[in-house]
């Protein structure tokens, strides 16, 4: 909570409330604590926080301890107070409603005798103030209101209305309130990821924010024991201005040792190609130092695909930027007034052009929208040359038209995967191999064209689309071959495709990458089955005393084992026919079916598929300027913002933590997030 400094040299403020014959104040660092005399619980003691929520504490406080003190006093206390002010109930949004005609909430009498469970009883309703506070803390958080709302007059209106006993809290309160759901919370994320049994992927994505200020959110990517994939933010954190890209390792290291999950981590995601290797390098030796890595060393290195797809195609938008200005242009002259576009709709009519789109200015922000404009205007090209009085430099000629025509033909097939990448609801990591070949072989065949012009974008295109596949080719084909509709025979049917001569090679490449990280398993569940490593845990390191000598020998009983039993896992899975496709097909469902057959293959199989391989959000699946924060977390303290940031995501994804206790019998809602 962030609460501000008490001076040193100013003079304190005379206490002069009632309440605080029952607390004691203290400071701690810069911050102003209350503790209760009665029962030592800590309570926000800030000037700016008021003493409504220690009035409140204590009346329930001293009911408790039976201390025979007369809490009358406070009540008293409370009402001369409220007497000298305005009263929030005699504010109305209804103007048109005369005072006389306005209707006040009932007046409850207070009772200083206890009541079981602490509860106010209403009618036939109970309340409980602060089970009421939390639960509007929890509905701040969660669907990412200011802090300060509870400072709005409109607010407390509306609540002074619905329950008068409901004392709203000021906004620092609420901010304290928040930090303590979240290291709850936390310890609930921390607990369950260390039972966890596989292992876990990742994501490292940039945020920015209108000031300009960078953020790194941190997002574990797991598939759990019941073979539902899941994803938890695990941390939020600001970057300043002194932070470089040789500091970005010792951050997501930091995040690692954290959350304690540097032995599990099976993969890293990143949400841009350019990111240096070396962040990835320092990465894989720091973790490794005490710990081996899976596969001889091999972690795997991802970049997001549908970040890499879209820096692709602000490279063709840049390359069509002048024609782009003009067709907007043209367009913003039709719209300018109803007889221009009257005019048009005409020599449409005329022409026997009978488009059921019309002309829409796009949103630069959102390249779809770019590409939707273009299409559309495609249609109408020949009526922009017959229009009276439009700008010479807004006319586009024909060379310029074919040229939109042909990129905007390459963008059509961008628009299409990115809406599969960012529309899956359980986005596995299988589901991307096909689209990327085929985005590959378009390139292939892009760079082709005897055109100068276009096969100069598109050789732009292709080298920035061959860095990423170099580096995640292998990832995505082995998590293809893992579903077992297509197993090895898609990797051979796209690479025939991609690499012609050469494909046998770059097929044996892949399938000696998959044997590699199937041996990787094997021996670790050899090991499982001994006693000397646990589920989910890398392969167990060594230990210093003069056993390191045998240090081979596991892996070389493993491999003369295996020769000598039967089929392993991953051979019986090759070997056997391919799953029939069908619409309904759950990979998941079908793994955790299979894995008594298969039970170190699905071990593997878990891991592979729970890696992210593109870490966009559908709301911003096709934004140009990646993720923005909004501006009310922007201007809070890099500590709150990461408190809100990450709980939100924790009570989205659990919403029966919202539901009050049985306790209190409210009315059950259910929360679905968007």
């Amino acid at each position: 909570m962030e609460v501000l400094n008490e001076s040193t040299t100013k003079k304190p403020k005379r206490l002069t409330s009632v309440v605080w014959e029952h607390f004691e104040k203290v400071r701690k660092a810069d911050i102003w604590y209350a503790i209760c005399v009665h029962c030592n619980k800590k309570l926000s003691g800030s000037s700016n926080s008021g003493t409504t929520h220690l009035r409140n504490h204590l009346l329930r406080c001293l009911k408790k301890s039976e201390s025979g003190y007369d809490v009358s006093q406070l009540l008293t206390a409370k009402k001369r107070k409220k007497e000298n002010t305005l009263s929030i109930e005699n504010i109305s949004f209804d103007e048109g409603r005369k005072k006389d005609e306005y209707i006040k909430p009932a007046i409850i009498n207070y009772e200083p005798e206890p009541r079981k469970d602490e509860v106010f009883n209403l009618g036939n309703g109970r309340f409980d103030q602060e089970r009421s506070q939390q639960d509007l803390v929890r509905m701040i958080i969660l669907h990412g209101y200011p802090l300060a709302m509870v400072d709005h007059v409109g607010f407390k209106v509306f609540v002074k209305n619905l329950q008068p006993l409901f004392d709203v809290v000021p906004n620092s309160t609420v901010e304290f309130s928040c930090m303590e759901i979240y290291e709850k919370e936390k310890i609930k994320v921390y607990e369950m990821l260390s039972k966890l049994h596989g292992r876990i992927n990742l994501a490292v994505e940039m945020w920015s924010s209108p000031e300009n200020a960078e953020h790194l959110c941190f997002t574990a990517h797991y598939i759990d024991d019941d073979w539902k994939l899941q994803k938890k933010i695990l941390n939020f954190v600001t970057l300043d201005s002194s932070h470089t890209e040789d500091m970005l390792s010792e951050v997501i290291i930091k995040c690692l040792m954290e959350w304690d999950i540097e032995c599990k981590l099976f993969a890293m995601t990143f949400d841009e190609c350019s990111t240096d290797d070396d962040i990835v390098l320092r990465i894989k030796d720091r973790i490794s130092q005490n710990r081996p890595r899976l596969s001889n060393g091999q972690l795997l290195d991802v970049r997001s695909s549908a970040h890499v797809l879209n820096s692709i195609v602000r490279d063709a938008m840049e390359a069509l930027k002048v024609m782009i200005q003009k067709i907007r242009g043209s367009i913003r002259y039709v719209k300018s007034s109803q007889s221009i576009q009257g005019k048009f709709n005409e020599i449409a009519q005329q022409a026997g052009l009978n488009s059921q789109k019309s002309l829409a200015l796009d949103c630069p922000l959102r390249w779809n929208t770019t590409f939707f404009m273009l299409e559309t205007a495609l249609e109408y090209r020949s009526i922009f040359y017959q229009l009276p009085e439009l700008d010479p430099e807004l006319v586009t000629s024909n060379e310029e038209w074919e040229w939109v025509s042909s990129i905007t033909h390459y963008l059509k097939l961008f628009v299409e995967i990115i809406n599969v990448f960012s529309s899956n609801r359980s986005p596995t990591a299988n589901i991307y191999f096909a689209e990327i070949c085929d985005v590959h072989i378009q390139l292939i065949e892009w760079c082709k064209t005897p055109d100068n012009f276009l096969s100069s974008v598109a050789a732009k295109m292709k080298t920035k689309f061959d860095k990423y596949w170099s580096k995640c080719s292998l990832a995505l084909a082995v998590a293809a071959i893992l579903d077992p509709r297509f197993k090895m025979k898609l990797v051979e049917y796209y690479f025939s495709q991609i690499y012609g001569s050469t494909a046998l090679d770059r097929i044996k490449e892949v399938s000696d990458g998959l044997k590699e990280l199937f041996n990787a398993y094997s021996i670790c569940s050899t090991l499982i089955d001994q006693g000397s490593a646990l589920p989910g845990s890398s392969l167990p390191s060594t230990s210093s005393d003069g056993r390191d000598r045998l240090k081979g020998f596991d892996k070389f009983l493993h491999e003369t084992s295996q020769s000598q039993s039967s089929i392993s896992d991953l051979e019986k899975y090759l070997e056997e026919p391919v799953f029939p496709r069908n619409c309904d097909f759950n990979i998941l469902n079908w793994w955790r079916v299979h894995t008594p057959r298969y039970p170190i293959l699905s071990m593997m199989a878990r891991d592979v598929l729970g890696t992210p391989m593109s870490t966009l959000a559908q709301e911003s699946a096709f934004n140009a300027g990646g993720r923005v924060l909004d501006s009310c977390r922007s201007f809070l303290n890099p500590v709150t913002r990461q408190a809100l940031m990450c709980a939100q995501d924790w009570l989205r994804i659990q919403p029966d933590d919202l539901n009050p206790s049985s306790s209190h019998h409210p009315l059950s809602v259910s929360v679905e997030a968007n």
